[in-house]
Parts: structure tokens; C-alpha cells; sequence
């Protein structure tokens, strides 16, 4: 599904003037979205993972091998959501997709982060929509209440640190705190049971 904003015609006015930034099949798609999680997967427990992968697959997200996105966690558009093997979006987490997020393998969104792939050109008078993908790569973690703003890349095994603000790109294996984000160390990765860096 497009992201651009809609052309004008004589029937439909600009986003300036009132206008809708996405198409009527957008934004039906949505509200209809919305209902179908609030009903059926906002109230599910942790272990119901399985239901929750099966609706947003329905709507076209592409979930890996035990993707996980918590009930109480928001998805703009399904169809924009792209999750690898074990990747989890967890409780309270907004992920307003207007533009393609992608989580690699085993990637962590904790509680109350807010993954926002969309803003407005402020140098413009319209103040146009602008959407931007991000991606958050493999074992990274992106902690508590962080922001994740548009065109952000998190390298893989990155860490953006509680309430840090992201924007742009963290270099994989860095621990970012913040804002705007600075990194602060590298990540000393060790393999699990192994008691050593990998």
C-alpha cells in the first residue's frame, strides 16, 4: 500500500486545506484494523502470541518464526510491519508505521517506545507529510519509553537506552543513550551460556 500523499483533484482538497494524507482504501483498511484488535487480540495474555502473528498476517504483515507483538502494543498499518524470527514488540508500544518498520532477528521494542515513521516537512508552507522506513536490526534492543523517529536505522546489536531519542543511524553494537541519542560504549556481546564474548 502507497505512502505518498494522495494527488489532488477537484473533488478530493490538498492536506493543507483539510484533506485526507492517505487514500480512502488507507484509511478503511485502518479503522477497520482497529476494531478487529481492540476486539479480538488488545485483551490477550503474553502466550497468545500465536492468534495475535495469525490477525496481523491477515492484514499483510510479514511475521517470522514467533514474532511477537503484545496486545497492549498499537500497529498503524499491518502491511507496513515486517518482523524476523523472535523479534518482539512489547506491552504499550506505538508503532506508527506510516512508512515500512522492520525488525530483524530477535530485535526488542520495550514497553512504552514509540516507533514513529512519519513527520512534516516544517521548511514548507503545506508542512507535507513525509514518511520515512526505519529499521531496527538483528539483537538490537531498543529499551523503555525510547523514541525511534523517522528514517532511523538501528545497526544490529545497537542499543538505544531508556527515553533516548533516535533519529538517523546508530552503529551496530553501540549503546546509545539520550537525547538526541549519543553513544556512550560498545555492546561486549556474549553468546549465551558461554561466558565470553562471541
Amino acid at each position: 500500500m502507497s505512502t505518498a500523499p494522495l494527488p489532488t483533484t477537484s473533488k478530493t482538497p490538498s492536506p493543507q486545506d483539510g484533506g485526507p494524507s492517505f487514500g480512502l482504501r488507507n484509511r478503511l483498511v485502518r479503522l477497520v484494523w482497529g476494531v478487529v484488535w481492540l476486539l479480538l487480540a488488545s485483551w490477550t495474555p503474553a502466550p497468545l502470541h500465536p492468534w495475535r502473528r495469525a490477525l496481523l498476517r491477515l492484514f499483510g504483515a510479514r511475521m517470522g518464526h514467533r514474532a511477537d507483538v503484545r496486545g497492549s502494543s498499537r500497529v498503524w498499518l499491518p502491511s507496513h510491519l515486517v518482523m524476523a524470527d523472535h523479534a518482539l514488540i512489547g506491552p504499550k508500544v506505538t508503532c506508527y508505521n506510516q512508512a515500512p518498520i522492520t525488525l530483524g532477528e530477535r530485535a526488542l521494542v520495550s514497553q512504552g517506545a514509540h516507533l514513529c515513521a512519519g513527520t512534516h516537512d516544517i521548511d514548507r508552507a503545506d508542512f507535507p507529510l513525509v514518511a520515512k522506513p526505519i529499521v531496527i536490526g538483528a539483537h538490537a534492543w531498543v529499551a523503555a519509553e525510547a523514541f525511534v523517529g523517522p528514517g532511523a536505522v538501528i545497526g544490529e546489536g545497537c542499543v538505544l537506552g531508556a527515553r533516548a531519542v533516535a533519529f538517523g543511524r546508530l552503529d551496530d553494537w553501540g549503546v546509545y543513550a539520550g537525547n538526541p541519542a549519543r553513544r556512550v560504549r560498545e555492546r561486549r556481546w556474549r553468546s549465551p551460556g558461554s561466558g565470553a564474548p562471541a
